[in-house]
């Protein structure tokens, strides 16, 4: 990152840098000059708590993350949390039939069926990300003559889909989740997503709200209009 490519994690000021490195190892967090706090406490904490304070929402959290750090893992957890539904989705549609061997996993990847349900995963979280992106662009950049970064926009929706990793115990215990257990991962997905957003504008509440309900509304109609396809990409992919 360059000069000014930082920001405080309390105000949300630029700074020009996290610490200063002097003689013998001894650092020193740099001040914000606008409030006087830290810049980034969090450069001294246990990754276990940024996550933590991350899983809560927290915006100083989220603000570490997205602008002191380098991190750039969005695309393998997207496509991590994507296998995860594909299987989620495909158990769901066969229900018991399957052997409950976890062994047998190996042989669901086999199946086409199990690829057309990651591709409509896929699809969804493509249409969910292009409404929000998109009423973003419209609203703020167009409308209140904004800057609208859609790239690191892009990076902080993904990455803030991180709460779909707990789907993980749903694919290991297969049949001890309960459609209430999926529904508050939703909700706690589109909550952390919201949170990411304001972060990136540095906007309202209400803002994020509405873009994430706009992208919501995307995806539902795109899984809508899958399923009321003459063919279905599920039936394409189905056959013996």
């Amino acid at each position: 990152m360059g000069k000014d490519d930082f920001r405080c994690v309390e105000c949300n000021e630029t700074a020009a840098e996290l610490h200063r490195d002097y003689s013998n190892g001894i650092l020193k967090i740099t001040i914000c000059e606008s409030c006087q706090k830290p810049v980034d406490k969090y450069i001294e904490y246990d990754p276990v708590i940024i996550l933590i304070d991350a899983t809560l929402c927290k915006t100083q959290a989220f603000r570490h993350i997205l602008f002191n750090t380098s991190l750039n893992i969005h695309w393998k957890l997207c496509v991590f949390c994507l296998l995860c539904e594909a299987y989620l989705r495909w158990s769901l549609r066969h229900g018991s039939e399957h052997s409950s061997d976890p062994a047998d996993i190996i042989r669901y990847t086999k199946e086409w069926e199990f690829y057309g349900m990651f591709g409509l995963a896929a699809l969804e979280l493509s249409a969910f990300c292009g409404g929000v992106l998109c009423f973003l662009w419209l609203v703020v950049g167009r409308l209140q003559g904004g800057a609208v970064e859609l790239g690191l926009l892009l990076r902080a929706l993904l990455l803030s889909c991180y709460g779909k990793v707990l789907l993980i115990p749903a694919v290991i215990w297969e049949h001890d989740y309960s459609p209430l257990c999926l529904g508050l991962i939703k909700l706690f997905v589109l909550t952390s997503n919201s949170q990411a957003i304001r972060v990136i504008l540095n906007s309202s509440r209400r803002l994020s709200l509405v873009a994430v309900c706009f992208g919501l509304l995307s995806e539902t109609c795109v899984a809508q209009a899958c399923e009321k396809l003459p063919w279905s990409i599920q039936d394409l992919l189905t056959f013996d």
